[in-house]
C-alpha cells in the first residue's frame, strides 16, 4: 500500500517522474500550468505507467483526474499499433454527465498528442442515435462516459472492437455503485479483456468498492492519500492530528435552528456573503426549483446572481448553468447532489448544505467543491434541533466541525415568500411540490436513526417554506406529524390565485372549464319517478360519500404499499435511484 499526506503539491516535478513522461505530455502539462505533482499524482502515475493495477483512495479535490489521464495517454502511446477507427483502447467511466464531460475536456489536450486516437464523450440526455451515427462515421478509440450510455452503446453496436483494450478507469467508484449502476458496470467489464490495466478511483472505500476491486483488478496496489486535519476536540484545546477525508484548508461549521427560522437564517447568511461564490445543496429537484423562484424575490438578495442546477433539467440547460456559474467571480448555485461529485468549479468560497444529504458519504463530496488543490474554503450545514446527533456522527467519521450560532437579527422572510405565492400561482404550486418531495426524500434518509421522519415538525417546516396551507398527503394524514407552529394564510382562496404568466393562466382556466363540464356530465342524474325522488337522492348521496371515503383509503394504502415495494427493489438493485425517484416523486439528485 502506498500512502501519502494530501498536501496541495509535492516538490516532485512531472518531469522527474519515473518512468519518464513523454515530451508531448510534459509540454501539455506545462501549457496547462501544471509543473509539480499532487501526492495522488506522484503515487499513482508511476504505478499505472509501470503496468500496475491501482485502487486509489484519496480526498476529493486532490487531483485524481490527471492521476489517471496522464498514465492512460502514456500507455496508449507505448502500444505498438495505431488503433483502427473502431478499435477501443481505453474506457473511462464516471457517475454523472457533468463529471464525464469535465474528464473529457481535461483529457483532450493530452489525447490530441496521440496519432489516430479519437476520444468520444458518451452521456445520457443526448440523442443515442446521433452518438451511434458519429461513432460509425468518425470512429472512437477512447470512450469517456456514464455507465448507462456506455452500456447502451456496447449493447447496440457490434462495430466496436474491445479486444485490444489497454486501460479501464472507474472514477468515483463508490458513487457508481451507490447510484445502482452495478448491473451495467458488471456487463461492461465482462466484455473487456482481462489483460488490461485498471484504475479504481474513489474518495470513500466501501464494501461494494472492495468487491468491485476484487472482480475488476488483478493484485492492485492500493494508494491511500489522506489529509491531516484537526479533530473537533483539538479545535478547542489539544494538538493531536487525525486522519480526515476533508481537505486541509477547509473549515466546516453547523448551524442549529428551528424549521420555521431556517429560510430566514439562510437569507441572512447569503446577505452577508453577497460578494462570495456559494453553492447551496438541497435534498430534491423540486426544492431547487422552488427556492430558485423564491430567493430572487427576497428584497435582501436584490442584485444577487442565482443559478439552478439539478438532474431533471435538460442536458443543454444543465451544461449552460454549470458554464455560467463557473465563469462567475461571485454568485449562488442552487443544486442537488448532481453537482456534489468530482466537479472542479474554480473559486468556490462557501458550501451551504441547506439539507444534509440522504447518503452520509455525499457530505464529504459536497464540501469538497471548495478548498481544492490546497486552497482554503468554508462550509456550513443547517440542522434542525432533533438532528443534532449528526454532529457526533460526523465526529466519529473524523470530519471536523464547529458550531456557528444562528443570527438573532435575521429578518423574517416568510411574509415576503407568502406575498410572492399570493401574486403568482407558479410560486404557490412549486412550494407545495417542494414540501411534499422533501418529506418523501426525508423518509428515505440513510441515517434514519438521526433523521426520523415521523418526528418532523411539519407545521414549522411549512411555515419556513412560506406555504399558504399544508398540503394533504398520505404521510400527513396517516401519521400524527406535528402541525404546531403553522398559521394558515387568511382571506385567500387558493383556487383564485392566478399564474403571473398570462398564457399559463389562460390554459389553467381552459382546464378548469373542461373539468367542470366533465363533472357536470357525470353527475347528470336519471329522472326518477316523482314519488321516489327525494328518498332516492338521499340514498345516492350517502352511498357516494361512503364510496369516496373507501376509495381514498384504498388509494392511500396502495400508494404506501407501492412505495415500500419500490424501496425493496431499489435496495436489491433491480431498479436504480433515477427510476425510484421518477416512480415515487422523490425527485432526488440525478
Amino acid at each position: 500500500m502506498a500512502m501519502a499526506s494530501a498536501d496541495a503539491l509535492t516538490d516532485l516535478r512531472f518531469s522527474d517522474l519515473k518512468p519518464s513522461l513523454s515530451s508531448l505530455v510534459l509540454d501539455a502539462l506545462s501549457q496547462a500550468g501544471f509543473h509539480f505533482c499532487t501526492p495522488v499524482q506522484a503515487a499513482t502515475i508511476p504505478l499505472l505507467c509501470s503496468f500496475k493495477d491501482v485502487a486509489v483512495d484519496a480526498a476529493t479535490g486532490s487531483g485524481k483526474t490527471l492521476a489517471f489521464v496522464v498514465p492512460l495517454v502514456e500507455i496508449l502511446r507505448r502500444s505498438s499499433d495505431r488503433p483502427k477507427p473502431h478499435q477501443v483502447v481505453g474506457v473511462i467511466i464516471s457517475p454523472t454527465r457533468e463529471l464525464s464531460s469535465q474528464i473529457y475536456h481535461v483529457a483532450q489536450p493530452f489525447v490530441s498528442t496521440l496519432p489516430n486516437v479519437k476520444a468520444m464523450l458518451l452521456v445520457g440526455g443526448l440523442d443515442l442515435k446521433a452518438d451511434m451515427k458519429k461513432i460509425e462515421e468518425e470512429g472512437a478509440n477512447l470512450l469517456i462516459g456514464t455507465p448507462g450510455r456506455l452500456y447502451d452503446i456496447m449493447e447496440r453496436m457490434d462495430i466496436l472492437d474491445f479486444r485490444n483494450l489497454e486501460v479501464l478507469i472507474l472514477d468515483e467508484a463508490d458513487r457508481l455503485l451507490d447510484m445502482g449502476f452495478q448491473k451495467q458496470i458488471t456487463s461492461i467489464i465482462s466484455r473487456l479483456p482481462k489483460l488490461r490495466r485498471t484504475g479504481l478511483f474513489s474518495a470513500t472505500q466501501t464494501e461494494a468498492v472492495e468487491e468491485l476491486s476484487k472482480a475488476g483488478l488483478r493484485n492492485p496496489v492500493r494508494v491511500e492519500v489522506r489529509a491531516e486535519a484537526k479533530t473537533q476536540d483539538e479545535l478547542a484545546s489539544s494538538h493531536e492530528l487525525a486522519s480526515s477525508k476533508t481537505p486541509l484548508g477547509l473549515t466546516i461549521e453547523y448551524m442549529e435552528c428551528e424549521a420555521d427560522k431556517k429560510s430566514s437564517q439562510l437569507v441572512d447568511f447569503l446577505k452577508d456573503n453577497m460578494s462570495r461564490k456559494i453553492i447551496i445543496y438541497f435534498m430534491t429537484c423540486a426544492c431547487v426549483d422552488y427556492w430558485g423562484v423564491v430567493l430572487p424575490r427576497i428584497s435582501a438578495l436584490k442584485g444577487a446572481t442565482l443559478i439552478s442546477l439539478h438532474g431533471k433539467m435538460k442536458q443543454q440547460a444543465r451544461e449552460k448553468a454549470l458554464e455560467s456559474f463557473t465563469a462567475l467571480s461571485s454568485g449562488i448555485l442552487l443544486c442537488t447532489d448532481v453537482a456534489a461529485r468530482g466537479l472542479d468549479i474554480p473559486g468556490v468560497d462557501w458550501i451551504v448544505q441547506y439539507d444534509p444529504p440522504q447518503d452520509p458519504n455525499v457530505f464529504v463530496h459536497r464540501v469538497g467543491r471548495t478548498a481544492r488543490m490546497g486552497r482554503s474554503g468554508n462550509a456550513i450545514v443547517f440542522l434542525l434541533p432533533k438532528e443534532e446527533a449528526y454532529v457526533e456522527f460526523l465526529g466519529i467519521r473524523r470530519i471536523p466541525i464547529v458550531e456557528r450560532k444562528s443570527s438573532e437579527n435575521a429578518l423574517d422572510i416568510v411574509p415576503q415568500i407568502r406575498a410572492a405565492a399570493k401574486r403568482d400561482r407558479d410560486v404557490m404550486e412549486k412550494g407545495l411540490k417542494a414540501f411534499v418531495s422533501y418529506i418523501r426524500a426525508y423518509k428515505e434518509h440513510h441515517c434514519s436513526y438521526i433523521f426520523r421522519w415521523k418526528e418532523l415538525e411539519i407545521g414549522k417546516l411549512a411555515m419556513g417554506c412560506g406555504l399558504l396551507q399544508i398540503p394533504s398527503m398520505p404521510e400527513v394524514k396517516r401519521h400524527s406529524l406535528s402541525i404546531e407552529g403553522f398559521t394558515a394564510a387568511e382571506d385567500i382562496d387558493l383556487a383564485e390565485i392566478k399564474f403571473k404568466d398570462g398564457s399559463r393562466e389562460k390554459q389553467r382556466q381552459r382546464n378548469l372549464k373542461a373539468k367542470k363540464a366533465a363533472v357536470h356530465q357525470q353527475e347528470k342524474p336519471l329522472k326518477p319517478k316523482a314519488h321516489q325522488k327525494n328518498a332516492t337522492t338521499t340514498i345516492m348521496k350517502k352511498k357516494t360519500s361512503k364510496q369516496r371515503r373507501a376509495a381514498q383509503s384504498i388509494e392511500d394504502d396502495d400508494e404506501l404499499d407501492r412505495e415500500y415495494r419500490l424501496l425493496k427493489k431499489l435496495k436489491k438493485g433491480t431498479i436504480d435511484e433515477a427510476e425510484f425517484a421518477k416512480l415515487t416523486g422523490t425527485e432526488e439528485l440525478l
